[in-house]
């Protein structure tokens, strides 16, 4: 696939993702955990195809994967949880958008200081940066949603896909 487009559909879902979640939507596992992994996975697998990483290489991926699920977690503590209609509802705050541009800051010193020790840059790739963010908030937002007691919201098997993001 064309470096562009993919780039594009990855920014589309993420896009869509925020929008959803800064108007407030049904908090299920489903939606909380779904983009996360399919954006871990998609950078995953661009990681497979590399057969030139050294030790040092998935030494800073690794400390990379540990530092976005860590500031994904900070960013999920930031995101409203709350009961509406009997069941979990997310929302993103302020302090959330605040959270994500320092995060979005400390990743690119992170890179800089990769780059800076002779690490390939293409050796991390976006999605997996972005996904493990992504995980790091799920597992925070999920965990605050399982210990409220309240239930999480069912699955929407009955409306056109189209329609779930227009509420």
């Amino acid at each position: 696939m064309n470096g562009w487009v993919h780039a594009g559909l990855i920014a589309a879902v993420v896009v869509v993702v925020v929008i959803r979640r800064l108007r407030g939507e049904p908090l299920n596992v489903r939606d909380l955990f779904g983009p996360a992994v399919v954006l871990t996975a998609i950078g995953a697998w661009t990681l497979v195809e590399r057969h030139d990483l050294g030790a040092a290489d998935h030494g800073w991926i690794a400390a990379g994967a540990a530092l976005g699920i860590a500031l994904g977690a900070a960013r999920g503590a930031t995101v409203r949880v709350y009961e509406r209609e009997g069941v979990l509802w997310q929302r993103y705050s302020g302090w959330t958008f605040l959270v994500a541009a320092v995060s979005l800051a400390v990743m690119a010193g992170f890179a800089v200081l990769a780059e800076h020790f002779g690490l390939a840059p293409d050796a991390r790739p976006i999605q997996l940066s972005m996904g493990v963010g992504f995980l790091g908030e799920a597992l925070a937002v999920g965990l605050r949603g399982f210990s409220s007691g309240i239930p999480f919201a069912p699955e929407r098997r009955d409306a056109n896909p189209v329609d779930r993001f227009r509420r």
